[in-house]
């Protein structure tokens, strides 16, 4: 009897040493592979959040990929898990501001290299505390391969990108309407906007012969058109381009008649007056009109000098002072004050976003939404769960061009020189650029760096050394994308795009997206609910290999998972109960290399039999990706048939001497296959089992052959 069965198991005695033996082995690396000319298998791993510590989320995402990484390296491919860390641009940036602000400081007035330097400084200490935490989980990645975001050879592939997408007109500078956060000071794309249902007033205000309603009237001093749409009988009488004067916020204007059929006829009175400047809407009319567009509040959400009196407020302290003026002009015909609406505010901070119009970097994203459509449509990329697929195809077929640029430090640069004179933007990789191109001004360096989700978006090739490395060569494109479904347009989507652009070939096979990790009562985590679940707490209490199955099990993918400690202290339990099986099967079955299966009684045949009719199904559900099945069998098998019957019923032949031989060869050959089973799921608790198995030629169980039918 190995003297460590003699204990009970102990994780923290067993994790770290096994781990590192694991590393030091070299079979992370797929080079280091039984058969050079084996399958590939390539999963490229999100690049984590070099700003913090891992979170349920991430211990999600680090089982169930190694679950995949180490079933297809016990299947004989040639497998790369490809560990990386994002610096994660705005996010990061956000965090640190946060770091500033208990410390009494703003990033507002640092001089940006000394930002720089500080926040470089604060990712490179979390990204050591991270890569320890993934280790913790057990992940079998090649560490020799690890990328991060802002690495040379990263940063250079992103730059060619842009320079190329610039040459073929897929890049843009524009002079647009763009979503802008007050307090971070930057634009963000569409994505990174939340939708939030409010009550506020909607006030209905006269507006010459009109009444008009609005929920913002501190944008209304600028407005000069009002518009109907042109089938409205209403307004039938009204001409467009017809004058009107009327007495407004600070005096009298004269207005101008536009007809449009942007105009929802059923909203208010069906008639609105517009401020291109502070609404996308508003804007898209302006373009077409060829109007003017007046900027009415600046960048911290003050007013400017077109509000006259209220000229420096900010508009939240201005607006109730805006009413009651108008109320005195006798200009406010009602208030509605239960209006019921969607505002847009920013993900992070929940700040109104205040639309402005900016000179910013955009993508045409029309022309690579459609070679993504062909691909998706044709079945080159699955999805799991499938219903992503119709969410997928129905973003990318009513696709916007996407602003990339940011008005943040913490990032890549965006290689561009921009003329002072008439703004025009060039991309410029080699700061050879003295001139503009169009009226030959001069130019400056674009100061803005690149929305971090477009660096993120060429992670499977640049990743893997894209054009010329081996690596690029032997595993690009990738088998397996597991990412969160909540980021599937943030990430997924531009991946397919971009490396579509790029290499011609769609980035990776199969798409497995997994839902969030609740609390127990099924909420949402936060730090302001104070109930975020730290993984490593979990593990440390209970060991890793129970927080692995606990997250797996009966976790279909795409939904939700309620993560109660309950659950995972059960699945100690279940580390035990294997642990203290092995004990009495090794300590009975101590001459097992001389077993022959041929010497099995009718009864021991049968558990044979539904043993390899077991591993047949959980095969053919590993390559499905059913990994929430398969845990389950396994656990309930072992537990309920191989150590409440089969374990039970040799024990009384062995005591009794009574078919002893075909008892003892069967729970050695269970155990012998059920350890490797078990691997993907909880490979600690089996390895270390392992090492005390009595095998000839005995290798790590983390390079042993997955079983078959005939083992």
């Amino acid at each position: 009897m190995n003297e460590k069965l003699l204990k009970p198991y102990n994780p923290k005695e067993t994790e770290e040493r096994i781990y590192k033996l694991w590393e030091d082995s070299g079979f992370f690396n797929p080079n280091k592979t039984l058969d050079p000319k084996a399958t590939p298998f390539t999963l490229i791993m999100p690049p984590t959040n070099a700003n913090g510590s891992l979170h349920a989320g991430h211990g999600l995402v680090m089982t169930i990929e190694d679950i995949m990484v180490r079933y297809k390296r016990m299947r004989g491919f040639k497998t790369l898990w490809l560990p990386g860390l994002d610096h994660a641009g705005f996010e990061t940036q956000v965090v640190y501001e946060k770091k500033l602000e208990k410390e009494g400081r703003t990033r507002f007035g640092m001089d940006p290299k000394e930002l720089y330097k500080e926040i470089l400084d604060f990712t490179l200490t979390n990204s050591k505390n991270i890569k320890s935490q993934i280790k913790k989980m057990g992940a079998s990645c090649d560490w020799s391969r690890e990328k991060f975001t802002l690495d040379d050879d990263v940063i250079k592939t992103v730059h060619q990108t842009f320079k190329r997408m610039y040459n073929d007109n897929l890049i843009y500078r524009g002079n647009k309407i763009v979503s802008w956060c007050p307090k971070h000071q930057t634009s963000f794309s569409d994505l990174e906007i939340k939708d939030e249902e409010r009550i506020d007033s909607l006030y209905y205000l006269k507006y010459g012969p009109f009444t008009i309603a609005t929920s913002r009237p501190e944008t209304k001093f600028g407005d000069k058109y009002v518009v109907m749409h042109p089938e409205d009988a209403r307004y039938k009488n009204y001409t467009e381009g017809q004058k009107i004067k009327l007495e407004w916020i600070n005096g009298p204007i004269e207005a101008t008649v536009l007809k449009d059929e942007a105009i929802d006829m059923e909203f208010g009175t069906g008639v609105m007056t517009i401020t291109p400047w502070h609404d996308t809407a508003d804007f898209e009319i302006a373009e077409r009109h060829k109007i003017e567009k007046e900027q009415v509040i600046d960048e911290n959400g003050k007013l400017l000098p077109i509000a006259g009196e209220f000229t420096g407020e900010h508009i939240k302290k201005a607006r109730p002072l805006i009413i009651e003026k108008l109320q005195k002009k006798g200009l406010v015909e009602k208030i509605d004050e239960n209006y019921k609406h969607v505002v847009r505010t920013c993900y992070k901070c929940g700040t109104l976003i205040e639309p402005q119009i900016k000179s910013q970097w955009f993508i045409k994203m029309k022309p690579l939404a459609e070679k993504a459509l062909e691909k998706i449509n044709s079945g080159e990329i699955v999805y799991i769960p499938e219903h992503y697929k119709k969410i997928t195809v129905h973003w990318l077929s009513n696709i916007m061009d996407w602003n990339i640029s940011r008005q943040i430090v913490w990032g890549i640069p965006i290689p561009a020189k921009i003329c002072a004179k008439c703004g025009h933007g060039m991309a410029d990789l080699g700061n050879t650029i003295k001139k503009c191109d169009k009226c030959s001004g001069e130019v400056i360096q674009d100061k803005d760096t690149f929305d971090t989700w477009f660096s993120s978006g060429q992670w499977p090739f640049v990743t893997l050394g894209y054009p010329d490395s081996p690596d690029f060569k032997t595993f690009y494109p990738t088998d397996v994308m597991e990412t969160a479904g909540e980021i599937i347009f943030f990430w997924v989507s531009r991946m397919i795009m971009l490396g579509l652009y790029i290499t011609g070939k769609v980035p990776f096979k199969t798409v497995y997206l997994h839902g969030l990790v609740l609390d127990a009562k099924g909420l949402k985590m936060s730090k302001s609910k104070g109930n975020v679940i730290d993984p490593l707490v979990l593990t440390e209490k209970y060991g890793t290999d129970a927080f692995r199955m606990g997250m797996v099990v009966g976790n279909t993918p795409g939904t939700s998972l309620a993560l109660a400690e309950d659950r995972i202290r059960g699945y100690k339990n279940f580390a035990n109960k294997i642990w203290n099986v092995t004990r009495f099967v090794l300590d009975n079955t101590k001459d097992a290399d001389n077993f022959d299966p041929k010497n099995y009684d009718e009864e021991d045949a049968k558990s044979e039999e539904e043993l390899s009719s077991l591993m047949k199904e959980i095969t053919k559900e590993m390559d499905e990706f059913k990994f929430y099945i398969v845990a389950e069998k396994l656990y309930h098998y072992f537990w309920h048939t191989f150590a409440d019957i089969i374990i039970e019923r040799s024990k009384k032949k062995i005591l009794e001497n009574k078919n002893a031989d075909s008892a003892k060869i069967l729970i050695y050959r269970h155990l012998n296959i059920l350890l490797k089973a078990l691997h993907p799921f909880m490979p600690f608790v089996t390895e270390e089992i392992w090492s005390m198995m009595p095998n000839k030629n005995k290798s790590l169980l983390l390079i042993a052959t997955w079983p078959n039918q005939n083992d």
